[in-house]
């Protein structure tokens, strides 16, 4: 297991784990829970958790402007 802390959208950074799995590699985000994927390649799973941090980031915009609901940056 390791964590692979650089994959960028939108100029922000998610920190993901990345794990060996018997035909390749399994990844999740730290930050976006439901954001997982796999791949057969290190560089083929780095594409597809960028695709699903995407669509998970989309998903989670586009109910916040259905219910009005707003939106706050934080730093820590």
């Amino acid at each position: 297991m390791k964590i692979c802390p650089r994959v960028c959208f939108n100029d922000q950074i998610h920190h993901c784990i990345i794990e060996d799995t018997e035909g390749g590699f399994s990844g999740r985000c730290l930050e976006l829970p439901g954001a997982i994927s796999q791949g057969e390649t290190l560089e083929e799973l780095k594409v597809n958790i960028t695709d699903a941090i995407q669509l998970m980031l989309a998903s989670i915009y586009e109910e916040a402007h259905e219910k009005k609901k707003m939106e706050i940056e934080v730093s820590v």
